[in-house]
């Protein structure tokens, strides 16, 4: 499927989806603890069912009502879990594995031909370590985790996926020793790391940091009964606020801003750097925009998210954009540095390609173009958001967008958006 997209001119309210990230976390401790734990304000989407889903097989019984989940019966470790099926989440297979390994039974993940690209090996490296046997035929899905593992002294890389170390620390209050968890290297996307131990205090379970980003200690406990709110999702924020910079400044974006740490905040202060305007408060967000934004250098190792809404500010900046750091956005759902390289210089952008990032940089010759998603959610949609400020373009993949925003092509048409699904 193709979406024919054109100049559009967008004005108006939208609400900002809830955070995908949070929702994660907060569904599989809430599916630990049980006793009523709750999750209120919970994304739908593909990727956050697909959690739902792991954790049903885990044996979690669960009510979901409106945008709440209440989970009546924590997962049963006695279970006999058959294969589960993560489809393209990526968060979900790697809490899911760190999960598994509390099983004494031997469980099968898998996922879709997407996330069977996606690397696996270190976690169960990490994992075998302390007593899991994990297989696996090159490293990525389909793998096969059997337990139990008992904690103890465990060292992961840290740059590949701060998922890995998010799904050893919520699995390792359950185990008999607790575990001492060491970082190697250099730590990517650390405020997603910050974000699953904010959400484990939610469900009463401390994380000792000895040093930050590298060292943490996580004794034996269990989850307690809670409610946790979701707020806003700022990586579908930072498209939202794309989409606005480049085809209207009248535009209200609604949501609950929340107060848990969220790396992709930082899109804030990057737009303020290229010339934005941004007044936020606890509801809501507005902006103004400059004729033409100032350019700059930008470090996104920890919101590798924010590289597509950033590349397509190159459209109207005066000044190259150069994104650096971010050589893990590589090993996202597809390599997002190569297809925004090939696609957006068919839009005039001149661009240079680099292992860990790209410089973009406007011309006068600005055109349509037939552009390639690959079926990735966040390529899509920003490719969407140029076609509306250049006309005359076509995008591939729109269902992608159920992902992480199901409402997307809906949304963008209410508030003017030329967004023609073929």
């Amino acid at each position: 499927m193709k979406c024919k997209v054109e100049k559009s001119k967008i004005s108006g309210q939208i609400i900002c989806p809830a955070n995908k990230s949070y929702t994660h976390r907060a569904i599989f401790l809430a599916s630990l603890a049980g006793k009523n734990s709750e999750v209120k304000n919970f994304l739908h989407s593909a990727d956050t069912t697909a959690t739902i889903e792991a954790c049903k097989k885990f044996g979690a019984e669960m009510i979901i009502e409106n945008s709440s989940i209440i989970v009546k019966n924590p997962i049963k470790f006695d279970k006999i879990v058959p294969e589960i099926n993560t489809e393209n989440s990526g968060t979900t297979i790697r809490i899911a594995s760190g999960v598994a390994s509390l099983f004494s039974e031997e469980i099968t993940l898998t996922g879709d031909s997407s996330l069977q690209k996606r690397p696996m090996q270190p976690l169960l490296d990490a994992l075998s370590s302390i007593g899991a046997q994990c297989n696996s035929t090159d490293g990525k899905p389909p793998i096969k985790i059997k337990g139990k593992i008992s904690g103890g002294d465990v060292k992961i890389p840290g740059n590949f996926s701060s998922q890995f170390i998010s799904a050893l620390l919520i699995s390792a209050p359950l185990t008999e020793k607790g575990i001492n968890l060491t970082i190697e290297g250099n730590l990517v996307s650390k405020p997603y790391l910050d974000a699953t131990i904010a959400t484990m205090r939610k469900f009463g379970v401390s994380v000792q940091t000895l040093i930050p980003y590298k060292r943490y200690n996580i004794t034996p406990q269990r989850y307690k009964e809670a409610t946790f709110t979701v707020p806003i999702d700022f990586s579908s924020l930072a498209l939202l606020l794309s989409s606005t910079v480049l085809n209207g400044d009248e535009i209200t974006i609604k949501g609950n801003i929340g107060n848990l740490p969220q790396g992709d905040e930082v899109f804030i202060d990057i737009l303020e750097q290229l010339g934005v305007t941004v007044m936020i408060n606890e509801e809501e967000i507005k902006i103004k925009s400059p004729e033409k934004l100032t350019g700059g250098k930008f470090d996104l190792s920890n919101s590798p998210d924010l590289l597509p809404p950033l590349a397509i500010l190159a459209l109207k900046s005066s000044a190259p954009i150069e994104i650096v750091n971010v050589k893990h956005a590589r090993l996202k759902e597809t390599d997002r540095i190569a297809i925004i390289a090939r696609e957006l210089v068919k839009l005039g952008i001149n661009i240079q390609e680099k292992e860990d990032g790209l410089i973009l940089e406007s011309s006068e010759n600005l055109k349509g173009a037939e552009l390639n998603s690959e079926n990735d959610h966040r390529l899509f949609m920003s490719f969407c958001i140029a076609g509306m400020y250049i006309g005359d373009c076509t995008v591939s993949d729109p269902e992608s967008v159920n992902v992480s925003f199901p409402n997307f092509i809906e949304e963008m048409n209410r508030i003017g958006g030329k967004i023609q699904v073929d």
